[in-house]
Formats: structure tokens, C-alpha cells, sequence
């Protein structure tokens, strides 16, 4: 039997060999998929765990690894260009066997700096004036992958003399360099949050890995009709329904293998550019998307068995009896209890509202089961309701297009919904991810701000307030040769300075203590300077110094959402303002590269102690940003998962036309019209697409609602106009493939076609 089905697989004419490329191709492709979606997932993994050594002196625990004989001073930070994050480094040996960094193989001297790659290439691309300035001494090596998150990291690892970092207070005495991954640190600032890490990437495995299984299932069920007719043929000379099962086995098992085969060849061709994919803030190396063992194994055996049992439930008619298929009896229609599990995930997303549990772990357990019963109760209850719509059609039907369609998706509204049901299934996954991320973004929204305020550069020197309600730490006064160099910057438009404030005036701003402590003081700025900087206020007319707030880079954030136009005026003499110590330097910008760079540069220059100055937009997008991973992570599920969706509908819509070619021709030779026949295969697909699709776009905003008043304690947002847009377009798209298959009804449909063979 074996043989024979090799044979009818491969030598049985060229129907048969088409339908097997066919097959291969459509399961080569979901494979990729798949293993893309799997890749991905360990790559974010592996990206993480490179994070590591930069939580070094940080409040990570020490690393497994063994102590070094000689510490070394470490003090690590973070710096800006361009809204892209610098890593930076300053370290001190004391000795040859000083801790050392992986992908280092020792550390760089006094006067001495390694680069990642990329900060290389920024450096030698870019004027020393916006950028090279900043870091003392020359470049004496390159840090190797093993320490970079991705191919794009910008790190820099400057070495000093011991005597240059023991007194800074923001220098660490280490003898060993963090190994702890950033997943399982809780302690950890650089690397990916543990819990929302795991969390998300549960639910987005989940809603990709779902309308990639559904792809694979429909690409194996192709011309399933056709291959039921020849096996009730068979049963009818005698074969008994083991020898057709086996036959068709290996008919399903050999196109899923050469498919699965084909899946992985297509996937290590298109792993440079899912590489490319910025899935985390940052491109993986090519070589992090890797598969386990467990993975492959997974794909290579569970692919061509998932095509091995779709082909023995396909063939359910023909065991039971040969004359089940060639009689055409009406199947069994479904009954309303499908609408069960989609039930159950609601309800089971609705009893951890005000019940969520206090782990990653038991959020994990809790919302994945939900979610997957709302997935999986969609396609178990697709049939039901696709021959409710059709029922309802039929009763309204007026033209014979319309009553035909109707008749045939009441009598198997299990075919017809299984063409459609990936795309269902992409409307629900990205309702869902969209209603979710709406509601993120209104709870968290963080201002932008205008252009003038988004290019504005701040440094900041105060670290907080002691007992007596002061801000501790402010720096030396600002030299006047570096006042005049700002304003000189071409694309600088001003500068104001905040400094503090003697006469003890509490915060304008704030009515009341903004935390339980001291009233807030304010910082005094001069009038002079006050005027160049607009977007910040000024003073009233014939002050010379005004009482302002020093949280200059939180306009429009928390309680300072009512930004005053004028500030209260200061009885403090203009010319003793400059000799006051400083809380922050602000410089408005016209936004261009040179003037913000050159700007920050040389505030770094002058107060080489502080972190270096940042813009109030990298400020911002550093507020966000894991709102913005989560937004990556919506995106990468929507257009990953429509595309699939796209390729299940057109493999499902060209194998139900092959099969029911020869239906079809009879119609025609009986009189019907090629345009009925068009619009009735039209509106069999377009019935269950817009039925099911509704459910499908209510049910995907309730879990979005649970999810978040669950997980989050949030309500859901209406969508904005581009939601709406994406799923129009969506539709027509699908509307559009099953129309670019119309044309194959007048090929398939020939005189020729109606003959027994």
C-alpha cells in the first residue's frame, strides 16, 4: 500500500503532480512562518542574555563566575545622539587580572577606548564637535558580538587611571563581571523587564503560532473532494479502509514532508531579513535566530502528522462507506453548542478581573488558556454561526446567485468557513492587540510636546531634595566663555539657565507638596535669558529675575499640565544670578543635528561628572518605552498574522474550486451563466468572511477589555480612524484574492471537465 500511494502521489499524471507542488508550497510556506515565529522567540531570548554584563555595578547580583584577583572601578551610563541610547563605560584596572567584559580580551588602559562596530562607524562619520569630544584618548579595539545586544548597540568602554574614578561616587569597585540574565534578575536596569517580557511573549506566541497551524491544516486538505472520489473508487473494487487510509497517509505525509523540507530551506533564506526586523528596539544577529532541538522536532514530526490525521478525518465518509461519497449526503449541520469554548475563554478571561494573580507565572497561566480558548472557540464555532448567516440568507434571497450560495453553504458551512477562518482569526488577534495597545497609550500617554520643546537639550545637575526641602548636589556656576559658545552654536535660539533659588520660594507650580516632605523649591532664572526661550514662559514686564520651576522637562506631564505665561517675578538683583549654583541648563534648538549635538557635547565637556544632557523628546520616547515595545510586538503579530491569513484564504479558495469543478461544469452545460456561477462562489466566501468576521472583531475587543481590566486595571479606548482603515483594507483585500480566482471558473469548467473519468 505504501507503494501504491508513492505512486498515485507521484506518477499519477499531471493533476496529481500539481496538486502535490501545490501542497508543498503552501505547507513549505507555513512552515517558514512557523519557524520564524519560533526562531524569533529564542532570539529575544538570546538578545536578552547579552544585556548582562551591562548590569555590572548596577544593583545586579555578582556573577556565578569566578572573582578576578585584581577589581577593576566600573561606572556605566547612559548617553544620547540622535535619540538613539549610547552605552558608556569608564573603568580603572588595578592590576593584569582586572575583571574583563565577554566579547574583551582585556581592558582598555588610561587614554584608551573599545567601540562597538557601530559606534565606530557613527564616530568616523561624524564632526568631533557633535559626538568624538565627548571621550577622552584614542580607540585601541572593537568589542567583540558576545557583548552587544544587536548589530546596531552603541558602546563604548573608555578606560581611566584608578585615581580618576575612586572618588566618583558613581564608580563601583567590582571583581567580577554580571552573568545573571536580565530575565531572571529583578535587579537588573539594561535588558528586557522579566515579567512583561514573558507575559507578552506568551500571548503574541500564541496569536502568531495560531493563524500559522491554520495555514498548514488548509494547505493539507487540497482537493480533498477529488481524493475522496478516487478512494470510494477504490473501495468500491474491493480496497479495504486500512489500505485507503494508508494510501492516503502517504499521499498527505509525503507532500507535508517535502513541504516541511521546503519550510526550512525557505526559512534560513529569509533569516537575514526577520533578523533585520526591529522586534525589540534593536536588529538580532543573524545567528540568534536559531531552533532548538525541541523545535525541530516539534515542526519535523508534528507537521507531517497533523497532515496524516486532517487526511484520515477527511476521509471519515469513505471508511464508514464508498457510496457516502459518491451519494452526497447532506452532512450532518452543526448544532449551537459549538459556541461553547468561545463561552468558556470569555468567561475564563472574566473570573481573573479583580482576581489577578501576584506571579508572571500565574498571569501566564491564567490569560494564555483564555486567550487560546477565544481562538480556538472562533473556529469551533465558525460553522455555526456561517449556517446561521446562511439560513438567514436564504430566506431573504431573491436572485439565483444569492439562493444557490445560500443552499450550499447551509448544506456544508464547514468548508465554507474553513476557507475564511484565518483571516477570522487575524481580524480577532489584531482587534485585540490593537484595542489593547489604544488603551495603553491613552492611560500612559506621554505628551510630545511642540518641535521647539521636543528639540530643547536639559542638563540636569539636582539628584532630589535633602531633609531641608533643598536640591542636593547642584553644580558650579556656569562659566561665561561656555554661555557665549551655546549662544554661538548656529541652531541654538537660546539658553536659560536655572539655578537655585536663596529667597526659599516654594515651586510655582505646585499648590502643595507634590510628595509627603518639604514644599518643593523653585529655581531663579533670569529674565534676560527667560526671553529666548519662549516656549518655556518669561517674566512679567520690568522683572529682571522670576521664580520658576526646576522641572523644566516635565511640561505638560503630571502636575504640571497648566504651564503658566508669565512667571511670578524674584526680588533678587540680575547681576548676582549668574554666581549662583546651577540645577539645570536649558538650550532651545531648531532641531538640527549639529546644533543639538554640538550643544550637548560641550555641556558634557563642561560638567564631565554629570550624565550627559538629553533632549525632552529622547526624555520622552525613554518614558515610553516599554509602551513602545509593546507596540512592536502589535505590530509584528498584525503583519505577520494578516499576510497568513491572505495565504490560507487563497489556498482555500483555489483547492474549493478544483474540487468542485465538475458540479460546476454540470451547471454550466445545463443552462447557468459563467457570471452566476462567478457570483455565487463570490458571495460563498464573502458570506462567512463578514458573518464570522463581526464575532470575530467583537470578541477580540472583549478579551482586549478583560485582559486589560485584569491585567491592568485599564477600560478600553476607541480605536483611532487607522484601525478602522486597516480592517477595511483587510477585507477588501480578502474580497480581492477570492475575486483574482474567479477567472479559474471558466478553465475548470469546460465540457471536458463534466465527463466520469
Amino acid at each position: 500500500m505504501i507503494r501504491l500511494g508513492l505512486r498515485l502521489t507521484l506518477a499519477a499524471g499531471r493533476e496529481a503532480v500539481g496538486r502535490l507542488a501545490v501542497i508543498a508550497g503552501a505547507v513549505g510556506v507555513g512552515v517558514a512562518l512557523l519557524l520564524s515565529v519560533l526562531a524569533t522567540i529564542n532570539a529575544t531570548t538570546t538578545q536578552n542574555d547579552r544585556n548582562a554584563w551591562l548590569n555590572t555595578g548596577l544593583g545586579a547580583p555578582p556573577a556565578t563566575a569566578k572573582q578576578a584577583a585584581d577589581p577593576a572601578w566600573w561606572m556605566i551610563k547612559g548617553e544620547y545622539f540622535q535619540g538613539k541610547q549610547i552605552g558608556r563605560v569608564d573603568v580603572a584596572v588595578t592590576g593584569p587580572d582586572s575583571p574583563v567584559p565577554p566579547g574583551m580580551s582585556h581592558l582598555p588602559g588610561p587614554g584608551e577606548y573599545d567601540v562597538s562596530p557601530a559606534l565606530g562607524k557613527l564616530l568616523a562619520g561624524t564632526p568631533a564637535d557633535e559626538l568624538g569630544a565627548r571621550y577622552p584618548g584614542h580607540q585601541v579595539g572593537t568589542i567583540g558580538n558576545a557583548a552587544l545586544p544587536g548589530p546596531d548597540s552603541l558602546i563604548i568602554i573608555i578606560g581611566h587611571t584608578p585615581d580618576q574614578l575612586a572618588d566618583n561616587p558613581e564608580a563601583h569597585r567590582i571583581t567580577a563581571i554580571s552573568s545573571l540574565s536580565p530575565s531572571d534578575c529583578g535587579a537588573c536596569l539594561v535588558g528586557a523587564n522579566p515579567d512583561s517580557m514573558k507575559l507578552i511573549l506568551s500571548v503574541s506566541a500564541v496569536a502568531l503560532i495560531f493563524p500559522v497551524l491554520i495555514f498548514i491544516g488548509t494547505a493539507t486538505r487540497l482537493a480533498a473532494a477529488r481524493r475522496e472520489q478516487r478512494f470510494a473508487a477504490m473501495r468500491l473494487v474491493g480496497a479495504t479502509p486500512r489500505q485507503i487510509s494508508a494510501i492516503a497517509t502517504v499521499e498527505s505525509t509525503v507532500a507535508a514532508v517535502l513541504g516541511t523540507a521546503a519550510g526550512f530551506l525557505l526559512f534560513f533564506l529569509i533569516r537575514p531579513v526577520v533578523a533585520g526586523m526591529n522586534f525589540t528596539k534593536t536588529p538580532f544577529f543573524t545567528s540568534d535566530l536559531s531552533l532548538t532541538a525541541v523545535n525541530v522536532l516539534l515542526v519535523v514530526l508534528g507537521v507531517p502528522v497533523a497532515a496524516a490525521v486532517a487526511a484520515r478525518l477527511a476521509l471519515r465518509r469513505v471508511q464508514i462507506s464508498p457510496l457516502g461519497v459518491t451519494r452526497r449526503v447532506t452532512p450532518r449541520p452543526p448544532r449551537v453548542y459549538r459556541v461553547i469554548p468561545l463561552a468558556a475563554g470569555v468567561a475564563e478571561l472574566g473570573y481573573f478581573v479583580g482576581r489577578r494573580p501576584p506571579t508572571t507565572n500565574g498571569q501566564i497561566q491564567a490569560f494564555v488558556p483564555g486567550i487560546l480558548l477565544i481562538l480556538g472557540g472562533l473556529v469551533v464555532a465558525g460553522p455555526w454561526l456561517t449556517m446561521a448567516g446562511a439560513r438567514l440568507m436564504a430566506r431573504r434571497a431573491q436572485r439565483p446567485a444569492v439562493l444557490v450560495a445560500a443552499r450550499r453553504l447551509a448544506d456544508d458551512p464547514r468548508a465554507a468557513f474553513r476557507a475564511v477562518s484565518g483571516l477570522v482569526l487575524a481580524l480577532c488577534v489584531t482587534t485585540g492587540a490593537v484595542g489593547i495597545m489604544t488603551a495603553m497609550t491613552a492611560e500612559r500617554g506621554i505628551p510630545k510636546g511642540s518641535p521647539t520643546v521636543r528639540a530643547t537639550v536639559i542638563d540636569d545637575f539636582f539628584h532630589g531634595q535633602g531633609e531641608s526641602g533643598h536640591f542636593t548636589d547642584p553644580e558650579t556656576p556656569l562659566p561665561a566663555a561656555v554661555l557665549a559658545q551655546l549662544r554661538a552654536i548656529p541652531g541654538v535660539q537660546g539658553v536659560t539657565v536655572l539655578h537655585t533659588n536663596p529667597l526659599g520660594v516654594g515651586d510655582p507650580l505646585i499648590d502643595g507638596p507634590r510628595a509627603p516632605g518639604p514644599m518643593p523649591p523653585s529655581a531663579l532664572a533670569s529674565c534676560a535669558q527667560l526671553a529666548s526661550t519662549p516656549a518655556f514662559s518669561t517674566c512679567p514686564a520690568g522683572a529682571e529675575a522670576a521664580s520658576v520651576t526646576p522641572f523644566f522637562s516635565e511640561l505638560g506631564l503630571d502636575f504640571i499640565k497648566s504651564w503658566p505665561a508669565r512667571w511670578p517675578a524674584a526680588a533678587f538683583p540680575a547681576d548676582q544670578i549668574d554666581g549662583l549654583p546651577v540645577l539645570s541648563v536649558v538650550v532651545t534648538t531648531d532641531g538640527s543635528r549639529a546644533a543639538v549635538e554640538q550643544a550637548r557635547t560641550l555641556l558634557a565637556l563642561t560638567y564631565p561628572s554629570e550624565a550627559v544632557p538629553y533632549t525632552i523628546a529622547e526624555d520622552r520616547a525613554e518614558m515610553t518605552k516599554q509602551l513602545s515595545g509593546f507596540q512592536q510586538l502589535a505590530d509584528v503579530v498584525i503583519l505577520v498574522s494578516l499576510p497568513i491569513a491572505g495565504c490560507s484564504l487563497a489556498v482555500s479558495i483555489v483547492g474549493g474550486l478544483t474540487d468542485r469543478k465538475r458540479p460546476f461544469s454540470l451547471l454550466r452545460l445545463t443552462g447557468v451563466q459563467l457570471g452566476v456561477l462567478r457570483r455565487v462562489v463570490l458571495l460563498e466566501s464573502a458570506l462567512p468572511l463578514l458573518v464570522v468576521a463581526v464575532v470575530a472583531i467583537g470578541m477580540g475587543f472583549l478579551a482586549a477589555q478583560l485582559f486589560l481590566k485584569a491585567q491592568l486595571g485599564y477600560s478600553l479606548h476607541a480605536p483611532d480612524p487607522s484601525y478602522y482603515l486597516l480592517v477595511l483594507l483587510g477585507l477588501a483585500a480578502s474580497l480581492g484574492v477570492i475575486g483574482s480566482t474567479l477567472p479559474l471558473l471558466r478553465r475548470i469548467t469546460g465540457p471536458q471537465t463534466a465527463r466520469n473519468d
